[in-house]
């Protein structure tokens, strides 16, 4: 790693007031993404700005939504069972270490391509709520590691709307479980959304799957159905093409479940 100063605010105020005076800061959250970034000098930043002293963790479930706090672990939303399609994502999210030391927060504000809430995000319509207001789900991932977040603003919580039903299926990496593609499918008061991560540079809906399952909600309206990936990620792991096709496949599989 590179030197750092390091800094542990204990209120949000003294947070984003170290962020303003850092000549080049970064917020710490779970540091899933951060700390192996920090160690292989991918980031050279003047300043950590250590959240985990703010009080910003807790699931809270009202009539019709779910508000889980930035700093709840992912092993505390696989607990819960508010929304089980969220739990059982959390559940897949790497190993258990990861999840007891990852946040629902971090995970969203870095838009990793691989990460897999932003595909609950997505499917469920989700609202992120940070220190400059709320965004919405299809106003937030602009790209890969790009957001809509306000320079220095804080995720503070994300409220999910609880679907009628919903599921998530991904195909995971063998050695990291990041989501080589992930697909949640959810319907919310009449309203189909599909959320897909771990394909394109950012989680993204897809449009034709959802009208086709408006139409008819069965596996059987996804056949034939296309996926454009054109500007989807090509690695080791997966070329575009085939992480178009699993695109389909997960779509498939979530949808056989709630069916």
């Amino acid at each position: 790693m590179y030197r750092f100063n390091y800094h542990k605010p204990d209120d949000m105020d003294a947070a984003q007031q170290l962020m303003a005076d850092a000549e080049d800061g970064v917020y710490l959250s779970g540091g899933m993404t951060l700390i192996p970034t920090l160690k292989a000098r991918l980031a050279s930043p003047t300043d950590v700005i250590d959240l985990s002293g703010l009080a910003l963790s807790g699931i809270e479930l009202a009539d019709d939504s779910l508000t889980i706090g930035a700093l709840t672990l992912h092993s505390e939303v696989a607990a819960g069972n508010e929304i089980s399609s969220l739990s059982n994502l959390a559940l897949a999210i790497g190993d258990a270490q990861v999840r007891n030391r990852g946040t629902i927060g971090g995970s969203i504000a870095n838009s990793d391509p691989g990460a897999d809430y932003p595909a609950a995000v997505m499917a469920l319509g989700a609202t992120i709520n940070t220190t400059a207001g709320a965004i919405d789900a299809d106003d937030f991932f602009q790209g890969l590691f790009e957001t809509a977040l306000q320079p220095g603003a804080i995720v503070t919580s994300v409220t999910f709307p609880v679907p009628g039903r919903a599921a998530y299926e991904k195909f995971p990496n063998p050695a990291s479980r990041y989501a080589v593609v992930g697909v949640m499918v959810a319907e919310t008061n009449g309203d189909i959304r599909v959320g897909v991560t771990g394909a394109g540079p950012c989680a993204y809906r897809q449009l034709n799957f959802e009208q086709a399952l408006a139409d008819n909600f069965s596996v059987a309206a996804l056949d034939g159905l296309e996926v454009d990936y054109a500007e989807f990620n090509s690695d080791i792991h997966a070329s575009a093409e085939y992480r178009g096709h699993l695109v389909g496949v997960m779509a498939r599989r979530a949808v056989a479940q709630i069916t």
